[in-house]
């Protein structure tokens, strides 16, 4: 059960607010001006002294005024503080903060893949796929003004991303907080596949300015989940097929290097076995059906895999090239779980 009043409470954020600005104890006179005279500082006095006793509040000494509590912090962060919107501005850093591990992440996979091309002397491609769908954890629609507003949304693997919305028809303020509900009733933790279907059968039910606006929200979140669920794909060494007897034929090899070049999300991404085979027409895709394909899959965490593929001809030496896969990947898994490459192995006398 509640022990304290409305006008107690008011007083306690206004005290934790102010404090938490100017770091100083904060008097009945301040918290009268905040609370705009209707309350005399007389009355506030005597609801300091009772929010003290109750633990809400601290004195440093006799004539000071009051600061949070433990207690009344505890309480302010449960029942009374207002939930803040993030700007455009720190929406923007918050994304370049998160998409940062990715760019090191691409960094690092395009140097294993140069690595394992030039140890193999094959073609090699070096990925990173998703274990399950991206989908939206949380939508929020900030206002700009009558015809812009700002989507933000955070996906299910903890990025945030943000788009300008210009919006068809005027939309009042007011409505924003509707359709962001909508958003997060109806299409957080959705596929993007299902996102349209839920849209058609929210149509009937919703103003027709309403309904574009979360129209032009969805659309942006299929696009945007659509593009965070695809592997990240780095190839190397295209240039090693013209090594290699099987492609002295100039147009053999420029199939096989557009192919790497042009169509690498094409390339075999298998399931979460270790490692994976392919030889000549195994492969589903024409380019490939003239080589073999060895695929090692390793844990990069935060609901991700990584995979790292040779591509050579069918007379590659298999158990080699599974060999070098199985160390990169070994190592691999080593530097994205403990941050440490594994031992180095004794050279056998």
């Amino acid at each position: 059960m509640n022990e304290l009043s409305d006008r107690k409470r008011q007083i306690l954020k206004v005290v934790v607010e102010d404090y938490v600005r100017t770091a100083e104890p904060v008097g009945s006179k301040a918290i009268a001006v905040e609370m705009g005279g209707s309350v005399s500082s007389a009355t506030i006095r005597n609801e300091l002294a009772d929010l003290t006793e109750l633990g809400y509040l601290e004195q440093p000494h006799t004539s000071a005024g009051r600061m949070p509590s433990p207690k009344g912090y505890r309480l302010y962060v449960n029942e009374l503080m207002e939930e803040q919107r993030l700007s455009l501005a720190e929406t923007e850093r918050i994304n370049r903060s998160l998409q940062l591990k990715m760019e090191e992440l691409n960094r690092l996979l395009s140097q294993a893949g140069q690595a394992v091309s030039s140890l193999v002397r094959y073609p090699a491609y070096a990925a990173v796929a998703r274990k399950t769908s991206v989908t939206a954890r949380r939508f929020e629609l900030l206002a700009v003004d009558e015809r812009n507003c700002i989507l933000v949304m955070m996906t299910s693997d903890s990025r945030v991303k943000s788009q300008l919305l210009r919006l068809q028809l005027k939309v009042e303020p007011e409505q924003l907080p509707v359709v962001a509900g909508l958003l997060n009733g109806r299409f957080t933790g959705v596929l993007p596949e299902d996102m349209s279907q839920r849209l058609m059968a929210a149509a009937e039910q919703m103003a027709p300015q309403q309904f574009l606006l979360l129209s032009q929200a969805v659309s942006y979140a299929v696009d945007s989940l659509g593009e965070a669920g695809r592997p990240e794909i780095v190839t190397a060494g295209a240039s090693q097929l013209l090594k290699l007897p099987e492609f002295r034929d100039a147009d053999k090899a420029h199939e096989l290097m557009s192919f790497l070049a042009d169509s690498k999300e094409e390339l075999p991404m298998p399931g979460n076995r270790p490692m994976e085979i392919l030889i000549g027409p195994e492969n589903v895709k024409e380019a490939l059906r003239d080589t073999s394909v060895v695929v090692a899959s390793y844990d990069i965490g935060d609901g991700m895999r990584g995979l790292i593929g040779v591509v050579g001809p069918t007379r590659m030496d298999y158990a080699a090239v599974a060999a070098r896969l199985a160390g990169f990947a070994e190592g691999l898994t080593r530097l994205f779980g403990k941050q440490e490459l594994p031992p180095k192995k004794e050279e056998p006398k």
